[in-house]
């Protein structure tokens, strides 16, 4: 049995979640996976030093393009992470996951030969993959504790909605479904084997989102519905509707805790914050609004009012802190939730978005109570920030949280035509994690408009050993 401090550490990364928060080395590298806006040259990944005492600190020090166009790199997990702790013949962590939102293909990028050069270990096909499963459209991966790896789809080569989830092995080559049961919609999924539940959500038919948003297509084409899987099973056992309050819900959160009932989604039309939780053993699955947040009254834009538009969210690994990001109005949110029923607002930081002081918008009314003024928001580094907040990591030890800005190219050239022409860029946020509260790091910005072939979009980061959203644990 593993204990708590690490002591029988066997497998890959970390025996408890406050093992890696208390004990985690801080991240010196980052893996980005960057998006080509034209799709006219291959995406790749971007490697990043962050090692303060590095002489090449704050630069992209290598650049892997993928063999093939029209990927849509866009999520990342690993092959082995801290659910395979426990298992002395676990595989390594080695290969960086990276499912393909527009071809449907899965890449496993080697790690590990020479971290700060990553190089292509595996390869799954798409028409290998459709072959097997029928399934396109691949967004979220985690390793299984069993050794596979698990990754959610949404739809078909077709582009209808189909909400399922392939298995890969550890080579890449497809296991199978993981369950003979579809959900109308996918997206994210989290896991937790101690309470024999799974959790997933479900964004809308690609067919729908790959062409931009439309709001009138959101009763027919997009989800509002948790659902709620029995892990040893492998069945559906509960639908949760969140009704007109949970239009899109996308990323998952349990607590770290493997213990832990409590979890959290993000709903990003409604802009709201949904806990989910079994009250006791035996009782289905409830889920709740914890934080309702007032959309900003506007002119100049295509509707009279903006919503904030949640597309992420990540909890520290002590379990204290939710940070959520907000893509259209532009601030980060912080939450105390040590009661998480009752979130807190512990602090907020503005990083672009459309609602800013001599922005594009003219802002009428529904700001935060903390913001009752348009902000202005800070240049980095004589940058102007562009586009909103988007994809969050945090360090292991949870006082640095890394931000990008880019959700999909479609939708990037859609609602920031700048992101798209001028790059995305990475930034520091400090953090308070005694008292809570945020502080952006003005010197500290990784520019992707700078890039040698021309501006790309950056999306999710990854640390070598395992982060607070790719890592669970049993």
């Amino acid at each position: 049995m593993v204990t708590a401090n690490g002591c029988c550490a066997k497998g890959p990364g970390y025996a408890s979640p406050l093992d890696a928060y208390r004990n985690g080395p801080r991240e010196k590298l980052l893996y980005v996976p960057c998006v080509i806006p034209d799709h006219s040259r291959p995406d790749y990944v971007a490697t990043i030093d962050v090692d303060p005492e590095s002489a090449t600190y704050l630069q992209v020090i290598h650049r892997l393009p993928m063999p093939n166009l029209d990927d849509e790199l866009h999520h990342s997990g690993w092959n082995s992470c801290s659910s395979c702790f426990a298992d002395p013949a676990a595989p390594s962590r080695r290969l960086l996951i990276l499912p393909c939102l527009g071809s449907g293909r899965v890449y496993g990028i080697d790690t590990v030969t020479d971290p700060r050069a990553p190089r292509l270990g595996a390869v799954a096909e798409p028409q290998d993959i459709q072959a097997a499963t029928g399934l396109s459209y691949l967004h979220t991966s985690h390793c299984a504790p069993d050794g596979s790896i698990m990754i959610s789809a949404m739809g078909d080569a077709e582009g209808s909605a189909r909400g399922s989830f392939l298995l890969l092995n550890q080579d890449l080559s497809i296991k199978g479904l993981w369950s003979k049961e579809d959900t109308p919609y996918g997206y994210d999924f989290w896991y937790q084997p101690r309470l024999n539940v799974m959790v997933s959500s479900g964004w809308g038919a690609p067919k729908a989102f790959s062409k931009g948003f439309n709001p009138g297509e959101v009763s027919e084409h997009y989800g509002n519905t948790l659902f709620v899987w029995d892990w040893k099973a492998r069945s559906l056992k509960q639908k949760i509707d969140l009704g007109p309050k949970g239009l899109l819900p996308l990323e998952v959160r349990f607590l770290h805790e493997p213990s832990s009932p409590h979890g959290f989604v993000g709903a990003a039309l409604s802009s709201t914050i949904i806990h989910f939780t079994r009250p006791a053993e035996g009782d289905p699955w409830v889920a709740n609004v914890v934080v309702e947040q007032p959309w900003t009254k506007v002119e100049g834009w295509v509707l009279p009012e903006l919503p904030p538009c949640i597309t992420d969210i990540l909890i520290s690994l002590d379990d204290r802190f939710l940070y959520v990001s907000n893509w259209l109005r532009g601030d980060i949110v912080q939450y105390d939730i040590s009661d998480p029923v009752a979130p807190r607002l512990a602090g907020r930081v503005w990083v672009g978005g459309l609602v800013r002081k001599g922005g594009p918008l003219k802002v009428l009314g529904g700001l935060p109570e903390d913001t009752p003024e348009p902000p202005e928001v800070p240049t980095v580094a004589g940058v102007e920030l562009r586009g909103g907040p988007q994809m969050l990591q945090l360090s292991l030890d949870g006082k640095r949280l890394y931000v990008t800005n880019s959700l999909y190219s479609p939708w990037d050239k859609q609602f920031y035509p700048s992101l798209v022409e001028g790059g995305s860029h990475l930034l520091k946020i400090d953090v308070d994690t005694e008292n809570g509260g945020m502080k952006l790091d003005t010197d500290w910005i990784v520019d992707f408009g700078k890039e040698p072939g021309g501006p790309v979009l950056a999306h999710e980061i990854r640390y070598p050993g395992g982060d607070c959203s790719s890592d669970i644990w049993i």
